[in-house]
């Protein structure tokens, strides 16, 4: 886990834990590994960067959608998730319209292209999630799923409004 740079350097000992053995320091590095791999798949197979892919599955599943919506449905910031729907709308695989109730607002949907790509970006997160999990169970999947989503609760419980 620790870089190159500091691969010659010896652990720091003492009476602070080690990095490496926090939950949050694994995740992160997981989620890291994960990314790097899913964003090379997703541009080899679909032409689609990372974050876009992220933008279609979130519309495709949740449709219509508010940018600030398929932001928190996509785990994107707003920036980034207005950036990766623009470009979604530009290829022809997604559509905006305005919003009845707010001027400035928009609604996103999938087009006819954009439900197509949809089937393949899921196909493909189904293929990535095989190859990461791969290596537990049914039952260790299944519970590794549980402890996420009671950890989800968890945060989601303790988020102040408007985070």
């Amino acid at each position: 886990m620790p870089s190159s740079r500091t691969s010659g350097r010896a652990p720091r000992k003492g009476r602070l834990p080690d990095l490496e053995r926090f939950l949050t320091y694994r995740l992160h590095v997981v989620n890291k590994l994960s990314d790097r791999d899913t964003h090379r798949a997703y541009l080899a197979q679909l032409e689609l960067p990372l974050s876009e892919a992220r933008c279609l599955a979130a519309i495709g599943r949740f449709e219509p959608l508010s940018v600030k919506d398929l932001a928190r449905a996509a785990n994107l910031d707003k920036g980034q998730a207005s950036r990766s729907a623009q470009s979604l709308v530009e290829r022809g695989l997604a559509d905006k319209t305005a919003s009845d109730t707010d001027a400035r607002g928009v609604w996103l949907a999938l087009t006819p292209s954009g439900a197509d790509m949809y089937g393949r970006v899921i196909r493909l997160i189904e293929a990535r999630n095989q190859e990461i999990f791969g290596c537990l169970s049914a039952a260790e999947k299944e519970q590794l799923g549980s402890l996420l989503d009671r950890v989800g609760r968890h945060l989601q419980g303790s988020v102040a409004p408007g985070d």
